[in-house]
């Protein structure tokens, strides 16, 4: 199962970064098919590969606290392909998506 993480911190309230997130990943030609206040998953529109090679996006929001004033934003890139190269579908999702995360001003 190949699996990529990262972490983005933003300033935003929540509401607006996880509308933000699933504008962005719609962006990214990607289904969103749950959400709720702080998660959010999306797929990605079968056709383009095997089944298997399909990319699943995760994005998990840690509203700011007293201690951390900014919000910790999750993003988790996964599939069932063995990740036995680098230069592989998961991973080329997970630079798509990412870079347009990115690129969102927050």
């Amino acid at each position: 199962m190949a699996r990529y993480t990262t972490l983005f911190r933003v300033t935003s309230s929540p509401t607006q970064i996880r509308q933000k997130v699933a504008d962005t990943l719609a962006s990214c030609d990607l289904n969103l098919i749950y959400e709720n206040e702080e998660y959010l998953v999306a797929k990605e529109k079968p056709g383009g590969v095997k089944h298997g090679l399909l990319a699943t996006v995760e994005v998990l929001i840690n509203p700011p606290t007293v201690s951390e004033p900014s919000a910790r934003v999750d993003l988790i890139v996964q599939n069932q392909e063995l990740p036995l190269r680098k230069d592989n579908h998961c991973h080329r999702i997970f630079e798509v998506v990412h870079q347009a995360i990115s690129n969102t001003p927050f």
